[in-house]
């Protein structure tokens, strides 16, 4: 699907950009995996971290149920981030370089400010939604106590209208992060861009490879969805898997 998104050259300067079929992800995800294989104990140390990041929020959102759901979003807008050193394993590896799970953090250094920036930002949208999940939940709750066993169950009851528009919500918003962000993460680690020109460059690249990007949103979903599944467990393997496999889809589809 051809959305002509070369208007954006129009008020930036982007990279060269690539088309690709709707199964290419599948492929993207075998590279990955023989990605990962190359240097697993270093990938392993990133998908501990963010476990570990992971347990911690739901440690603090179990205390707050009504947070439960908005915390586990944000988490999924932030992680990405810790995808930044798996990007330069492979590049280290790529040009002929050691690799170690320090040498990947130091390499971040080259453009660590454009990184924080986009930390930055997808905080900024993490907190924007929980902020509008709690008002809304302050509105149509009328202070009411809300536990996910209430919460599920309004979704047929009393308050679905209010459940089915706020899973809209976030659906929307988790649409556009990821037009953003597919490509723009790695991009950074990659290039000494700013962040407009990397998530522009993101948008274009989606736009323009709207079947593939959409299986390859399900895949990260559905494999994001078994950690979650197996109390986060799942996410050490599957989180660098998905990384390695990100950075292979962003050298295929930038130049």
């Amino acid at each position: 699907m051809d959305l002509h998104m070369h208007g954006l050259d129009d008020h930036f300067t982007l990279p060269q950009t690539d088309k690709v079929s709707a199964s290419r992800p599948l492929e993207w995800l075998k590279l990955g995996w023989q990605d990962f294989r190359q240097h697993p104990l270093p990938s392993l140390g990133y998908g501990l971290l963010i476990a570990i990041a992971g347990w911690l929020v739901l440690a603090v959102a179990s205390n707050y149920t009504y947070l439960t759901s908005t915390s586990i979003t944000g988490f999924m807008l932030l992680a990405p981030l810790g995808a930044a050193g798996i990007y330069e394993l492979t590049s280290e590896r790529q040009e002929g370089r050691p690799t170690s799970f320090a040498q990947s953090l130091h390499d971040l250094l080259k453009n660590l400010g454009q990184i924080a920036f986009m930390g930055v930002v997808l905080g900024s949208v993490a907190i924007g939604w929980e902020r509008v999940s709690c008002i809304l939940f302050a509105l149509f709750y009328g202070g009411e106590a809300v536990n996910l066993h209430f919460f599920w169950t309004a979704l047929l009851g009393e308050y679905w209208m209010f459940t089915a528009a706020w899973i809209f919500g976030g659906f929307v918003l988790a649409c556009l992060t990821f037009a953003l962000t597919a490509v723009s993460i790695p991009m950074l680690a990659d290039r000494e861009v700013d962040v407009v020109t990397a998530m522009m460059t993101s948008l274009r690249v989606v736009m323009e490879n709207l079947p593939a990007m959409i299986v390859w949103a399900a895949i990260i979903v559905a494999l994001t969805a078994i950690g979650f599944a197996t109390g986060l467990l799942g996410l050490i393997v599957l989180f660098p898997l998905l990384g390695h496999a990100t950075w292979i889809a962003y050298k295929e589809l930038v130049h």
